[in-house]
Formats: C-alpha cells, structure tokens, sequence
C-alpha cells in the first residue's frame, strides 16, 4: 500500500511538475518585456523561476511522502545507494511518473492562453537520433551528477542548493536546446510525445529514455566511486 501511496504521489507531482515547467518560456517572456531586459537578464529570469518551482515542489513532494517528477532522479539516487527505492519500486514510480506528465501536458495545452500557445510543444529531436541521444545521455549523466552532488555533499542551506539546482538545470538545458530540447526528463518528454503522437517511436524511446538512464545511472556509479559511503565499521 505504501508503494502505492508513492507511485499516486509522483504521477500527480509530475503532472503539476509539467504544467508548471511548460510555463517557464511564456512567464520568462512576459516577466522580461515588463521590465525590458534582454540577453543574459532572461536567463536569470528563468534561473529565478525555477528555482521558485523547485523550492515549492520540494516541499510538496515531501508533503506527499517523497515524491518524485524525474525518473532519471529516482534512477541516479537508487544507482549510488541512497533512499529506499528497489527495483520493483521502480517498476512501479516510472509508469506513474509517465502518467503524470501526460496530463500535465494535455492540461496546460488546453489551460494556456491562445497568445502563448506557440511557446509549448515541449522537447523535441532537432537532429538525428544517434547524436540526439548522445547529447541527452551526456546532459542527463552531467545533471545527475551536479544533483547528487549539490544535494548530497553540497551546501547545507537549502535556498542555496535550490539556486545552484536551478542554474544548473537552465544551463544544461540552454546547451541542449538546439539538439533535443532537451529534456532531461523522460516524463516529460513522454508527456509531449503523446500530445504530438509520436510517443510510441524508436527515435523517441532511445533518445528521451534509454540514453538519460544510461547517463544518469552512470552518473549514480561513478558518484558512489568517488564518494563512496561510509562503511559499517566507520558507522559503528
């Protein structure tokens, strides 16, 4: 049951999770031609935003027993050791969290204003599959490893480990933008996917799944050599 519970959890954060990230480029938009910045100044506003969403998705995703939106982020965790999650768990997380991005995204197509509407479609291949997937399993691994790294060995103030996320999440994804999107998360690539019709492709389930588990369990691996845990006779 308490699997359950988790699983209800991260496919109603993911959705939310969706719906609110899809929003990030029409409010960097609207925020920016309100106070008339340019260039860099927008890619603060998005920083900023984020790094709003994350603060209050993280103390959602605690209200609903450890939820989770990014099935890479379940993937890198249970790859270096830490939380609860076994393989059966994961089983069961992912398809919810794929659920919940579907709705997310049919949600906020028919919630967001028509003026606005050019500035969704989510994440989508720009080049082809090969080098596509390349770039999302090198993003992803990149990602995972500043995540688990900022939250795990990082600063203890948890307003700074939200910026620091937040930059990072932007950045990486500035750099991705002309290949994949990117994504950086597979639920809610999938989510836009099925909007577009084309969830069920070879291209799709390579690029946007296969590619950022590599990376992110990678990521998992090579974090744990280099900052292996403490062993039980330390503890002791």
């Amino acid at each position: 049951m308490g699997l359950v519970k988790v699983a209800v959890g991260d496919g109603v954060l993911t959705f939310m999770w969706v719906f609110c990230a899809s929003c990030l480029s029409a409010g960097t938009s609207i925020i920016a031609k309100a106070i008339g910045v340019q260039g860099i100044a927008k890619l603060l506003i998005t920083i900023s935003l984020v790094f709003i969403l994350l603060f209050i998705f993280g103390i959602i995703g605690t209200a609903l027993g450890g939820a989770s939106f990014n099935p890479t982020g379940t993937a890198a965790f249970y790859a270096v050791g830490h939380g609860g999650d076994t393989l059966i768990s994961a089983a069961v997380r992912f398809p919810a969290q794929a659920v919940g991005g579907v709705g997310g995204a049919l949600a906020i197509v028919r919630c967001m204003p028509l003026e606005y509407k050019h500035m969704l479609g989510g994440p989508y291949l720009k080049v082809d599959i090969h080098t596509g997937a390349i770039v999302e399993g090198m993003l992803t691994f990149m990602s995972s490893i500043l995540v688990l790294y900022i939250i795990l060995r990082g600063p203890k103030s948890w307003l700074l480990k939200n910026w620091l996320l937040s930059a990072s999440i932007v950045i990486l994804a500035a750099f991705g933008r002309s290949y994949t999107g990117p994504s950086l998360n597979p639920a809610n690539a999938f989510g836009w996917a099925y909007v577009n019709n084309h969830y069920n492709t070879r291209k799709h389930f390579i690029v946007y799944w296969v590619s950022p588990f590599i990376g992110a369990i990678s990521a998992g691996w090579i974090f744990r050599y280099i900052f292996p845990p403490p062993s039980k006779q330390k503890v002791a």
